[in-house]
């Protein structure tokens, strides 16, 4: 069913934005420096699909999935979709384990000024 694993990729990046939205953790933190990450992601990787293409080592394969619809030759318009949903999912992931790590980092550093005699 042509388009299928575009409509997957579009629900998947509809989720990582709700989550985004709700903890703000990417987008809603900082709009223009996210944008901006997004962008050097998709960038780097669209650059590293198309060496990839021309290297022999990435190519579509026979599927009914995909729209048919290319960006390139061998990079089909459900790659850069996925390649949204692969920077964003890291980012959140980054905006949301950034804060846990803080706080700890900040606990041990009270634990370590604490003497841990008493008076």
């Amino acid at each position: 069913m042509p388009g299928l694993y575009l409509a997957g990729l579009l629900i998947s990046i509809a989720g990582i934005a709700v989550l985004d939205a709700r903890y703000r953790l990417f987008f809603w933190r900082a709009p223009l420096r996210a944008a901006a990450v997004m962008l050097i992601g998709l960038v780097f990787f669209m650059v590293w699909d198309v060496v990839g293409v021309h290297l022999g080592i990435f190519f579509i394969g026979t599927n009914g999935l995909l729209t048919g619809v290319l960006l390139a030759p061998d990079v089909p318009l459900e790659e850069l979709f996925f390649l949204v949903l692969l920077c964003w999912t890291t980012m959140d992931l980054f905006g949301a384990v950034r804060p846990v790590l803080a706080h700890l980092s900040a606990r041990r550093s009270a634990d370590a000024g604490h003497d841990g005699s008493r008076a």
